[in-house]
């Protein structure tokens, strides 16, 4: 159960920081240009939340 618990975290790290990193990507694909900045910061705030929670698995 705590390798399990783990494996999950690192997998939670890994799509926040695709979050972060490809935010700009991601938002161009998905949303029009005038809400392209909004949309983009927007994302690298859930990409990080996204990657707090992941390690807070792993460290528990």
């Amino acid at each position: 159960m705590e390798i399990g618990l783990k494996l999950l975290g690192i997998i939670i790290i890994a799509i926040g920081i695709v979050c972060v990193y490809d935010a700009r990507r991601i938002t161009n694909k998905f949303f029009s240009t005038s809400d392209t900045n909004t949309a983009t910061r927007n994302l690298k705030i859930v990409g990080f939340i996204i990657a707090v929670i992941g390690s807070i698995l792993v460290i528990v």
